[in-house]
């Protein structure tokens, strides 16, 4: 695979994550506190998603190689 065609497919793909992500980025089950200034968010519900979307796509193209 040539560079112009590796770089296509790197954007294709980061395009891909951040559609999913702006969907995915606040889902309930995140842990959200604000107190004052301070913020802190902790996203446990969409880091469970990602795993299970990655170990999905992992699996798929193990079984191809």
């Amino acid at each position: 695979m040539n560079l112009g065609k590796l770089f296509i497919v790197l954007g294709i793909i980061f395009l891909v994550i951040g559609m999913i992500w702006s969907f995915i980025g606040r889902l309930p089950g995140d842990i959200s506190f604000k107190v004052g200034n301070v913020s802190f968010h902790f996203p446990i519900v969409t880091s469970i998603v990602i795993s299970i979307i990655l170990t999905i796509i992992f699996t798929i193209i193990g079984r191809f190689r």
